[in-house]
């Protein structure tokens, strides 16, 4: 087959038109080039692309996260999938790193290497992939554990965690599941991180106020339950509450709290004020920078709700 007739190829006309083609060399030896036609055409100055071996990007746009990760898909063969970091994007999360290399997923008996910027995982329990923007990602709750075992830092691996939960993409029961039985390697901090989750602190910052609590020395809190009035209105949900002496601990973190914004929270304290509640508001950053601070006001503020007589307000 001549260059007239592989050249007229759909494959070939489509690849002009969208400029985003993504291909395997034996996919266009089948249409007639040759390997050596097709390694020309790569070179700098020409028309097309060498992504990873055996992998062509039919233009010389610079290739877009989707073209990489079908790029290292087709590379790593049709039972491979994205997991990790970009995995994480796929589905919508933010609390995570900027991705680098698409990390994947292959079965154990797969020769295909780690290179360029496909990060190559083999394992012995593969699960059912999911499609997202038409391509086939793991689980969410193996993807985040994926991306937590490479990394290092106990904030970053918490702020991902929390995120999965809190956006309803799996459960903490379904994660401490998935470690369990997956790979051991790494696990540490996923664990630790884990735990505070399911002791009932859903961000980082959260976290650290449930260990400042207990350095403390307060009675034992309960945590971002609904609290009501005494007429069945609604209050709000502290982070942290003490129903004996209606004593409330806000963590105002900008990031965890976006939804509700500036006008929200000036609302619900003006409802925390209303119903007689006693109310102490800390932000992210103040528990790290000013930890004795923070304790002294969190002591000085349970003192003044159990001087005072308790307002009629329940949990519901």
């Amino acid at each position: 087959m001549g260059k007239e007739t592989w050249a007229r190829h759909p494959l070939i006309t489509g690849a002009q038109k969208t400029m985003d083609v993504v291909v395997r060399t034996a996919t266009l030896e089948e249409i007639g080039l040759t390997r050596d036609t097709i390694y020309q055409r790569c070179r700098p100055g020409r028309p097309w692309r060498k992504l990873l071996s055996g992998v062509i990007q039919l233009s010389r746009d610079k290739p877009t996260p989707d073209i990489r990760m079908r790029a290292a898909l087709l590379r790593a063969g049709p039972d491979a999938m994205v997991t990790g970091l970009w995995a994480l994007r796929l589905y919508g999360l933010r609390h995570c790193p900027e991705p680098s290399d698409v990390h994947v997923l292959v079965p154990d008996g797969c020769q295909v290497s780690t290179t360029e910027f496909l990060l190559v995982e083999r394992t012995t329990r593969l699960p059912k992939p999911l499609q997202r923007n038409k391509i086939p990602v793991a689980p969410v709750q193996r993807a985040v554990l994926d991306a937590a075992r490479r990394l290092t830092d106990q904030d970053t691996i918490q702020a991902m965690l929390a995120d999965v939960i809190q956006r309803g993409k799996c459960s903490p029961e379904e994660i401490g599941r998935e470690l369990g039985q997956g790979s051991q390697r790494g696990s540490a901090l996923p664990r630790l991180a884990l735990l505070d989750l399911m002791a009932g602190a859903h961000s980082v910052a959260e976290a650290d106020a449930q260990r400042l609590w207990e350095r403390a020395g307060l009675p034992e809190c309960q945590r971002n339950v609904k609290i009501f009035d005494g007429e069945g209105n609604y209050i709000a949900t502290p982070d942290s509450w003490v129903d004996a002496v209606a004593f409330a601990w806000e963590i105002d973190s900008k990031a965890h709290h976006a939804d509700d914004g500036f006008e929200g929270t000036v609302a619900r304290n003006a409802r925390y004020a209303a119903a007689g509640v006693v109310v102490l508001q800390t932000t992210p950053r103040r528990l790290r920078a000013e930890p004795e601070k923070v304790l002294a006001e969190l002591k000085a503020c349970y003192a003044a709700a159990c001087r005072r007589p308790r307002p009629d307000v329940r949990v519901g």
